[in-house]
């Protein structure tokens, strides 16, 4: 690969706590790490973890059902609003700086969650639709967490430290966070390898391939590429299929039906759902969610 690795760390987190995500392609020993191979040729390798783990969780369940474009300006008005528990490095200093600010900005995001006005902070996220029933999934979310845990620094050692099947488990059982947010916060805050969240890119692209069963559910999918995908790719697997699936494998309009030269993986895929003499597409992932 020409390209080097980017400075930054794509989670966003705290590079001291991040875990780089090596990409060699070689001889794959499955279909899927084939895959992932062939997107680590497109796209640069990624940094995972070093997010504070109770934002991150915030941050996923207000993208939940929505594009980023929605969910980012509902995430900058929350932590405007509510203060955040994170600032990559410098996460202690401004703890302590924000508890002096006159209660603007709480110093545990959770606690601030935990006590806040649920219809004031609806309107906080409105921008991420679905606000009502998010602003109510966030406050129990982080009563839990401050009841369970007593705040963030906790659950982000939690997150970090604990064995992953039983952070996974641990997470599934907030009410509000389904598998992806539960992997998302694996990756990107705990920065754990083996974890590859399956969201609706992720679970379309896979079937649509034939990696996974055409009648495959979310972790019907997820089972394959964790059992198939090397563990330190799982990570940049992930993004990099979302970055596909903007790009090359869309739900509606997939660059193939343009002719099987456009798409950098009709080669390795089965095209299932993808009729390209007809134009006719069918999105196995239409009716899973993704949260």
């Amino acid at each position: 690969m020409d390209d080097p690795e980017p400075a930054e760390n794509i989670s966003g987190g705290d590079p001291d706590a991040s875990a780089f995500a090596s990409f060699e392609a070689g001889d794959a020993a499955t279909r899927a790490e084939a895959v992932v191979d062939r997107l680590g040729r497109l796209y640069w390798q990624k940094t995972y973890g070093g997010q504070d783990a109770f934002e991150c969780l915030v941050r996923t369940i207000l993208s939940q059902n929505t594009s980023d474009v929605a969910s980012q300006p509902a995430h900058d008005a929350l932590i405007a609003r509510y203060g955040s528990a994170s600032d990559g490095a410098d996460a202690s200093a401004n703890r302590t700086a924000r508890s002096a600010n006159d209660g603007l900005a709480n110093a545990d995001l959770a606690a601030a969650l935990a006590d806040a006005d649920r219809e004031e902070l609806a309107d906080t996220i409105r921008s991420a639709g679905l606000y009502n029933r998010k602003a109510e999934v966030l406050v129990t979310v982080a009563e839990r967490i401050v009841e369970e845990y007593g705040g963030d620094e906790a659950f982000d050692a939690f997150v970090r430290e604990r064995d992953p099947a039983e952070v996974r488990s641990a997470l599934l059982d907030l009410d509000g966070v389904g598998p992806k947010t539960a992997d998302c916060v694996l990756l990107f805050a705990g920065g754990r390898t083996g974890v590859f969240p399956v969201d609706t890119h992720v679970h379309r692209i896979y079937r649509r391939l034939g990696v996974a069963p055409p009648e495959a559910d979310h972790e019907a999918v997820r089972a394959v590429l964790e059992r198939d995908v090397p563990a330190e790719k799982c990570g940049f697997g992930h993004t990099a299929s979302i970055q596909f699936g903007r790009e090359y494998c869309k739900a509606r309009k997939p660059v193939c039906l343009d002719g099987l030269d456009e798409c950098p993986l009709s080669d390795r895929c089965d095209r299932v759902g993808v009729d390209p003499e007809t134009g006719e597409v069918v999105d196995p992932a239409g009716t899973v969610s993704d949260d």
